[in-house]
């Protein structure tokens, strides 16, 4: 829920920042509660699950659709902040060409590198370091730590569904941080050691002479990354979080790539698909624009995805949409005009901040309202970043000394709307797909 409060807070300096990123298209991470209205019915129910399902031991998949514009991204990350508000593990992702979803691997790197929880700092690594922190107390202690460290190892092990590998890369870092040194090993060593693991668990080759010292078997493969990542869940769930949520973005650019690539990004999703009904504590979530699941080149194009997918529909009017089921269709469930008004009232804060000006005397809440008659007259209601950033450029105009009466709003608008489609032609071009 939008804080005015909280807005009036910042310094001009961060206020200024917000508004460079909003013009952009996005809202920084830290300030997403800040700027938060509307859909608050798709997320009770996606909260109803992370209380009594996910965190329980369920595991599910949902589709966030929407158009370009209408605001998906902001909507994960909400969910994002839920989530770790709650105590779950999140990863946030987001499919682009150095994050392919067509190669597993890579997108499997990217996940446990974007980790966040109840640890400093983001990735496995730190997650890593912090676990071992946390057993110092215990492990440090100049008595009985050789039985210890062998009990922690075997009640890892002992973990129904723990992969052997996994098991033995952390029990290979606890005796590489607490065990004493033994002869001719030194620190340097250690360290090289201690490099080796955090590599193999953020996903990095490996070649199997170098893990073999640890018992560690093999490296991330395709045919091995499902077990690795119920694996990460256990020990998500061993260092104290409720599971995991992962959050993939921008999927949408998968319908821009050439047919074999094409098939090879749903043939993971398809894995994803699959990974969730032998999984427990895991929620995954997926952004896509309505033509994945109409158009010839989206998910009915891989009979193997489609096969799974098909019964999720393609939305409705709000009376038959289901907010339970596995498609939450925001395009369907825009923000209403109060609602935006609103948005509108913490921009005009914001920019007033930023700039060190009285804005809601020229910006009035009646000049946001005809906004949203012209974008319901134009049938773009449903676009909030259209909203966002044509409200910017009146601010910015009326902060500069020209009145909002003399701006043409119809122009003003069809301007942005040329300057949101060059971004997203931009957007989706298959540039790695080669």
């Amino acid at each position: 829920m939008i804080s005015l409060d909280a807005l009036e807070q910042l310094e001009p300096f961060q206020a200024r920042s917000i508004i460079e990123e909003l013009r952009k298209g996005s809202v920084p991470g830290e300030y997403v509660p800040l700027f938060t209205v509307g859909r608050q019915k798709w997320l009770s129910y996606i909260e109803d699950d992370l209380d009594h399902y996910i965190g329980q031991g369920g595991a599910k998949v949902r589709f966030i659709s929407g158009d370009y514009g209408d605001g998906k991204t902001h909507f994960m990350s909400v969910i994002q902040h839920l989530a770790m508000e709650k105590g779950f593990a999140v990863s946030f992702v987001v499919i682009t060409r150095d994050v392919p979803i067509h190669k597993f691997e890579t997108v499997y790197q990217s996940i446990v590198r974007q980790l966040r929880g109840n640890f400093p700092g983001e990735g496995i690594r730190n997650l890593l370091a912090s676990w071992l922190d946390s057993l110092a107390p215990e492990l440090d202690e100049p008595e009985g730590t050789q039985e210890k460290r062998l009990a922690l190892a075997k009640q890892i092990r002992d973990m129904p569904g723990m992969d052997i590998s996994f098991a033995n890369g952390l029990a290979a870092l606890v005796n590489n941080r607490f065990a004493p040194l033994e002869e001719g090993e030194d620190e340097e060593s250690r360290k090289a050691e201690r490099e080796i693991l955090m590599h193999w668990f953020d996903g990095g080759k490996v070649t199997k002479r170098e893990l073999k010292p640890f018992q560690i078997y093999e490296y991330l493969t395709k045919a091995n990354a499902r077990q690795l990542m119920n694996s990460l869940i256990l020990f998500l769930r061993l260092y104290g979080q409720k599971g995991l949520i992962l959050l993939m973005d921008e999927l949408e650019t998968v319908v821009a790539m050439s047919a074999s690539i094409r098939n090879a990004a749903y043939e993971n999703i398809r894995l994803f698909l699959d990974n969730s009904e032998t999984a427990q504590y895991l929620h995954i979530f997926f952004s896509i624009i309505p033509d994945v699941l109409i158009s010839e080149k989206g998910f009915k194009s891989y009979d193997a995805l489609w096969s799974r997918v098909r019964s999720i529909g393609t939305g409705g009017d709000d009376k038959t949409l289901n907010y339970r089921g596995v498609l939450v269709d925001i395009h369907q469930t825009p923000l209403q005009t109060e609602e935006l008004v609103e948005l509108g009232r913490c921009l005009r804060t914001l920019h007033a901040i930023a700039y060190r000006w009285e804005s809601h005397e020229l910006v009035t809440d009646s000049l946001m309202e005809e906004i949203c008659s012209s974008q319901r007259r134009m049938g773009v209601i449903s676009e909030v970043r259209l909203f966002v950033k044509l409200l910017i450029g009146v601010l910015d105009l009326a902060e500069q000394g020209n009145s909002p009466k003399d701006i043409d709003m119809a122009q003003k608008m069809v301007e942005t709307r040329q300057e949101m489609e060059a971004e997203k032609m931009k957007q989706m071009e298959p540039t790695w797909d080669n």
